[in-house]
Parts: C-alpha cells; sequence; structure tokens
C-alpha cells in the first residue's frame, strides 16, 4: 500500500515538473472558483500565473534574449570550434615532415639493396674527425661492443 502511495506521489511530482519544463506557453491560467451565493450561479475567476523562469545567465532582464544568447553560443562552441577544428587539423599538412623523412629513408633501402650497398656506410662519418679516448684514459673500464 505504501509503495504504491509513494509511486503515484512519483508520478505527480513528475508530471508538474514536466508541465514546468514545457515553453509552449509564457502563462498558465488557473481557474479558481468561489463559493456560490444563494441565488447566483458559481462564478469563475481566472487568473494569470507566470511561468517561472531560470536564467542560462546570458541576460536576466529577458527570457527570450537569454535562450537566444544560450543557442548562439552553443552553436558557435559545438559546431564551429569542434566540428570545423576537428576537421581543419585533421586535414592539416605534415609540418614536421616525419612522413617525408619515412618515405625517403625507404627509397634510399630501396636504392641501397638494388645497387649491392649495405643499408648504413660504415664511413657515414669520415674517420679522422672521430676522437677517441686512449687506452690510458680508460683504464679498467668495461667495454661492451
Amino acid at each position: 500500500m505504501m509503495a504504491a502511495l509513494f509511486r503515484m506521489n512519483c508520478m505527480q511530482s513528475l508530471r508538474r515538473g514536466l508541465t514546468l519544463m514545457s515553453s509552449k506557453e509564457t502563462t498558465i491560467y488557473r481557474r479558481i472558483a468561489t463559493t456560490p451565493s444563494r441565488h447566483d450561479e458559481p462564478k469563475e475567476e481566472t487568473k494569470s500565473i507566470k511561468r517561472k523562469w531560470v536564467s542560462y545567465g546570458f541576460s536576466q532582464k529577458s527570457e527570450v534574449e537569454d535562450t537566444h544568447a544560450l543557442h548562439q553560443t552553443m552553436f558557435v562552441c559545438v559546431t564551429i570550434v569542434l566540428v570545423i577544428g576537428c576537421t581543419v587539423m585533421a586535414y592539416l599538412p605534415d609540418v614536421r615532415g616525419k612522413d617525408w623523412a619515412q618515405r625517403e629513408a625507404y627509397l634510399q633501402l630501396r636504392y641501397r639493396e638494388e645497387h649491392g650497398l649495405p643499408p648504413i656506410s660504415p664511413n657515414y662519418i669520415d674517420p679522422s674527425k672521430i676522437i677517441l679516448p686512449t687506452d690510458e684514459e680508460l683504464g679498467d673500464t668495461e667495454i661492451i661492443i
């Protein structure tokens, strides 16, 4: 019994929340019945109740201006910055030349293999420019080749 009452209360509050969130009308009319007089028919008066509005932070005075500014900002952020920005970054040229360097290395290896040369020349650096330490400077240091 208690669970059924709880579910009913939740459903009613959910319906009330959904009517507050709908933006179809700016004012909601509620009928208030007064107690009937002796000889008169019951009179009903209509009071207009303004819908509650919580600002998005763009305008505190106008709901229309606030909503428009929100939609404009979201359009600019999502469409222009994210979509167009990611597209531009995806199609940027290779600024560091990584693709070119790798392609050039494969071409050099292919050329050397076709002409019977070693992949890297043993004299890539001129041996006269290399200064090695003497045996006395090395001392007991272990040399691993």
